[in-house]
């Protein structure tokens, strides 16, 4: 039985990752076509994943927190397979690609190891705990919408992913107060 599973190991060593640059917009349609072709063409053996890299976000919409899906690499999708002349030409031949990125154009570089475990890693992470759809940056003025403070401008002096909470100081009777609040309590300015 070990023997299968060698030449499973040297078959999955061949395959690197390469990042193909398509239209924004429409990397599924590309992630889907690339499949349709693939299985036409059976080169299911030559192929591996194919990734349009997402992470999970939370925002908030009339006092929902809703999850969705942002691509945090807008515009490129990541395939792991087998580089050759026909496995090339097969990519290159998808509505909607512009081509590979990395290397040269008839002879693509792929990603290192790291990097794809990196881009994986942070898909993996962002499904267990979501990241807020909007970030906040320390000394930007933000306006507090809920709680007792609503309608006052602050700077944001402190931000805790972890926790979902930031630390404000709003001017309250000429003097700069910090103010402990949750993502959802404040906007943008």
């Amino acid at each position: 039985m070990s023997g299968v599973k060698t030449v499973v190991d040297e078959a999955k060593k061949k395959k690197l990752w390469y990042v193909i640059h398509a239209y924004s917009g429409f990397e599924n349609f590309v992630k889907q076509a690339l499949h349709e072709r693939i299985q036409r063409a059976g080169l299911e053996d030559r192929f591996g994943d194919i990734l349009v890299p997402t992470e999970e976000v939370v925002e908030l919409k009339a006092g929902q927190k809703r999850k969705s899906e942002r691509k945090f690499f807008p515009g490129y999708v990541l395939v792991e397979m087998e580089m050759d002349e026909q496995t090339w030409h097969l990519v290159k031949s998808v509505p909607k690609v512009l081509g590979f990125i990395g290397g040269t154009s008839d002879k693509p570089a792929p990603i290192t190891p790291t990097e794809a475990d990196n881009i994986l890693q942070r898909m993996q992470d962002s499904s267990e705990k979501p990241k807020p759809k909007v970030l906040f940056e320390a000394g930007e003025v933000v306006r507090v919408i809920d709680g007792p403070f609503a309608d006052f401008n602050g700077v944001v002096e402190e931000v805790n992913y972890e926790k979902n909470r930031l630390r404000v100081a709003v001017l309250i009777f000429g003097r700069s107060t910090p103010v402990e609040l949750q993502f959802d309590q404040v906007e943008k300015s």
